[in-house]
C-alpha cells in the first residue's frame, strides 16, 4: 500500500467506521507516470449511509478527501452501499472501465 493509499484508507476507517473498506491504485489503469498515486477506486460499506442518498454519500468523502483531491488525487471512482446494499451486490462492486485519455486512446 503506497503512503497516499495508506492515508485515504485511515480518513475513510476513521470517519465512516466501515464494514468493509477497500482502497484501490488504478493509476497503472491510466497515462500516469509509472508509481503514480492519482486514480483510485473505493469501495466503502457503512450503516452511515443508511438514510443518505447516493449522492450525498459521494459529497461526504469528496468533503473528507478534499486535500487530496486539492493535491495528487486527479480521480475517485466510489462505490458506497450500506451492509443490505453490499449483500444484495453479493459482496461485488463493478470494475472500472478501461482508460481511453492521453496515451491509451489508441
Amino acid at each position: 500500500m503506497g503512503p497516499l493509499e495508506g492515508i485515504i484508507y485511515e480518513k475513510l476507517s476513521t470517519a465512516f467506521a466501515p464494514e468493509f473498506l477497500e482502497v484501490t491504485n488504478e493509476s497503472y489503469m491510466h497515462s500516469v507516470p509509472e508509481g503514480s498515486e492519482s486514480h483510485f477506486k473505493l469501495v466503502v460499506v457503512s450503516e452511515q449511509f443508511l438514510s443518505m442518498r447516493s449522492v450525498v454519500r459521494h459529497q461526504a468523502i469528496y468533503s473528507l478527501l478534499a486535500d487530496e483531491l486539492a493535491g495528487p488525487v486527479h480521480a475517485l471512482a466510489l462505490h458506497t452501499y450500506t451492509a443490505l446494499e453490499w449483500s444484495e451486490k453479493q459482496h461485488q462492486a463493478p470494475d472500472s472501465p478501461n482508460c481511453l485519455g492521453g496515451s491509451k486512446l489508441s
